[in-house]
């Protein structure tokens, strides 16, 4: 186990700020929704959603995918795990589940629309 201070060296660098309170699956989703990166992919899927634009919302998934992999995979400092355990990361379960969510809806409302003369779908 390591020391109580190399665990707070853990948190200072994965969580600058940090106020010492455990953060949990809703914590975790909101940290990662209002980073940079979550703020701008948000925007992008608005801009895919309000335009009706299905190559926007293919960037809008793919970029998305990328997010998520970064956040779950790739871990260039080996932090994660001890950040986890003394509290100060959460798991990125929720975030997960709801970008899921986002992009199913993205698919799902920029597909081509195919229809008759009166509307329906062939």
């Amino acid at each position: 186990m390591l020391p109580r201070s190399a665990l707070a060296e853990v948190c200072d660098k994965e969580r600058p700020g940090w106020d010492g309170a455990p953060v949990g699956l809703i914590g975790e989703a909101m940290n990662l929704f209002l980073s940079p990166a979550g703020i701008a992919l948000l925007l992008l899927s608005v801009v895919a959603l309000r335009f009706r634009h299905q190559w926007i919302g293919l960037g809008a998934v793919i970029l998305w995918t990328v997010f998520i992999t970064v956040v779950t995979m790739a871990d260039p400092t080996g932090l994660r795990p001890q950040a986890m355990a003394e509290g100060c990361v959460g798991p990125p379960t929720l975030f997960i589940v709801a970008v899921a969510a986002i992009c199913v809806g993205i698919v799902l409302y920029t597909k081509p629309r195919t229809g008759g003369a009166d509307g329906s779908e062939t």
